[in-house]
C-alpha cells in the first residue's frame, strides 16, 4: 500500500495533483508542510495543502485562451 504521509508519497501526491489539473487546463498551487512527529501515527507527517477551493481549482494556466471562448448566446429571432 503506498503512503502518501510520508515525504516522498507526499511528494508523489503533489505532482500528481499538479499533473491531474494541468492536463485539464488549470493551474493549482500545492504545498509541502512538514507536520512533524504525531503520536497517534508514532511517525512525522508531511501535509499537502493547495490553493484549490472545495477540491476545485481557482483559475486556468491560460487565462487569454479562456478570455477568448465564444459564451453561448441564443439568436435573436428573425423579424419578418
Amino acid at each position: 500500500m503506498k503512503d502518501w504521509c510520508d515525504e516522498e508519497g507526499a511528494k508523489r501526491l503533489r505532482e500528481k495533483i499538479a499533473a491531474y489539473w494541468a492536463e485539464r487546463g488549470y493551474e493549482v498551487d500545492v504545498d509541502l508542510v512538514d507536520a512533524g512527529f504525531v503520536p497517534a501515527m508514532r511517525s512525522a507527517r508531511t501535509d499537502v495543502r493547495s490553493n484549490m477551493i472545495n477540491g476545485m481549482p481557482r483559475r486556468r494556466i491560460n487565462q487569454d485562451a479562456a478570455a477568448g471562448r465564444q459564451s453561448y448566446r441564443p439568436r435573436a429571432e428573425a423579424t419578418a
